[in-house]
């Protein structure tokens, strides 16, 4: 009975300290192709806030001026 309370033991102590796995990066997942495909339409999403602004700022000096 000894035998088994000690084995008890020393099974929780090693799970308790057994190290964990490395968490691998998203990008390294299943869902690595989706997360790429976000990042290129954020990208985009930018460069059309960029342009946007630009517009707007060349449509009020055009409205100022007139």
């Amino acid at each position: 009975m000894r035998f088994l309370i000690v084995l008890i033991i020393i099974a929780l102590l090693v799970f308790k300290f057994w190290p964990e796995p490395a968490v691998p990066p998203v990008e390294e997942t299943f869902i690595g192709p989706q997360i790429q495909t976000l990042k290129k339409a954020e990208q985009v999403e930018q460069q059309y806030q960029e342009a946007l602004e630009k517009t707007n700022e060349r449509i009020e000096a055009a409205s100022d001026g007139g």
